[in-house]
C-alpha cells in the first residue's frame, strides 16, 4: 500500500502498512498501553514461518514499553492504530541479537512480521468506560472485517457468474456452427 518507513533512522525497524485503519482509529497511549496483536513472524532469509496467531487466531497481548518484547514490537506498534496491519522488518538488533531464539530463530536474524493492530486497553483498574468504548470498537472492526469479507465473497461470486455466461455464449456459438454445416452437403 504504501513505502516502507524507517522507524528508528538506522534501518533496524521499518514498517510498510498493508491495511490502513480508519481515521478515528485509537492508538496505544499512556491510557491504552495494553495491545492486542494478529502476527505471523518469518525468517527475512528463508521465509520460513517461525510464530504465528493466525493458525488457531489466538490473540497475542501485552503492554507497551515494558521490554516484554523485542524492541522493533515496542517501537513499531506505538505507532498503528486499531485495524491497521503493517509489515515490520527487525534487524538483529532490534529483535533477538547474537542469541537468536533457539531452535527457531537463529542468531543474527533479520525477522519479518505480519501484525494487525486489533486492540487498545486500559490497564486493570483503568476507567470502565474506556473498557466499554474499546469493545464497541471492536465490535465494529469485526462487522466491518465480516462486511469485507461478504463483499470479497459477492465479488467473487459475480466473477464466476460472468465466466459462466461466457461460457455458454462461446457454447451457444459452437453448437450455431456445427449446426450451419450440416444438410447442405450433396
Amino acid at each position: 500500500m504504501g513505502d516502507a518507513i524507517d522507524l528508528t533512522g538506522d534501518g533496524g525497524v521499518m514498517k510498510k502498512i498493508v491495511q490502513r485503519s480508519k481515521p478515528d482509529a485509537l492508538g496505544p497511549s499512556e491510557s491504552l498501553p495494553l495491545v492486542d496483536v494478529h502476527y505471523e513472524g518469518t525468517l527475512a532469509d528463508t521465509g520460513e514461518v517461525f510464530d504465528t496467531t493466525r493458525e488457531d487466531n489466538t490473540i497475542f497481548s501485552f503492554e507497551i514499553g515494558t521490554g516484554s518484547v523485542i524492541k522493533a514490537w515496542d517501537v513499531a506498534l506505538r505507532t498503528m492504530k486499531v485495524g491497521e496491519v503493517a509489515v515490520i522488518t527487525c534487524k538483529p538488533e532490534y529483535a533477538y541479537g547474537s542469541a537468536g531464539s533457539p531452535p527457531d530463530i537463529p542468531p543474527e536474524a533479520t525477522l519479518v512480521f505480519e501484525v494487525e493492530l486489533v486492540a487498545c486497553r486500559p490497564r486493570k483498574g483503568s476507567s470502565i468506560s474506556s473498557v466499554s468504548d474499546e469493545r464497541a470498537r471492536l465490535e465494529e472492526l469485526k462487522k466491518q472485517r465480516e462486511i469485507a469479507a461478504a463483499a470479497k465473497e459477492e465479488e467473487k461470486k459475480k466473477r464466476e457468474e460472468a465466466k459462466a455466461a461466457a461460457a455458454a455464449r462461446i457454447q451457444a456459438k459452437l453448437e450455431a456452427k456445427k449446426g450451419k454445416g450440416k444438410g447442405k452437403a450433396k
